[in-house]
């Protein structure tokens, strides 16, 4: 059997609107896939600027701390020297008491105020 030229003309049609249909519905869902992977993209590339930027500020934030803690280690240390000398002092201090007291007996004085200001031992 042949068609007639109006039957293959129609059957055409029908063909390119089914096509054009399909083609409608793929590019409505294509277009939604498409602009969420645009957004995606856009996400990622925020992503990546925030995570650069985070990790720059704790390098940041890791010197600043090493930099604190140099600072209380020095001062640790400085503290603990002062606390040598003022030991020494007071040890030099009661050595001269002593040496005064011990100068005093022998020379047979009678006890008095001594140079501290303090009785003498």
């Amino acid at each position: 059997m042949s068609s007639s030229p109006s039957q293959e003309t129609r059957q055409a049609e029908a063909r390119a609107a089914v096509v054009a249909s399909l083609n409608s519905v793929g590019s409505s869902y294509t277009a939604d896939l498409q602009a969420r992977s645009e957004d995606h993209h856009t996400s990622k590339a925020a992503i990546d600027l925030q995570e650069k930027e985070l990790q720059k500020q704790t390098r940041a934030l890791a010197n600043d701390s090493a930099q604190w803690e140099k600072l209380l280690n020095s001062t640790t240390r400085q503290m603990r020297d002062f606390g040598d000398v003022q030991n020494w002092a007071e040890m030099i201090e009661r050595d001269l008491l002593v040496v005064e007291e011990t100068l005093r007996l022998a020379e047979g004085r009678e006890e008095s105020d001594n140079a501290s200001g303090t009785p003498g031992l």
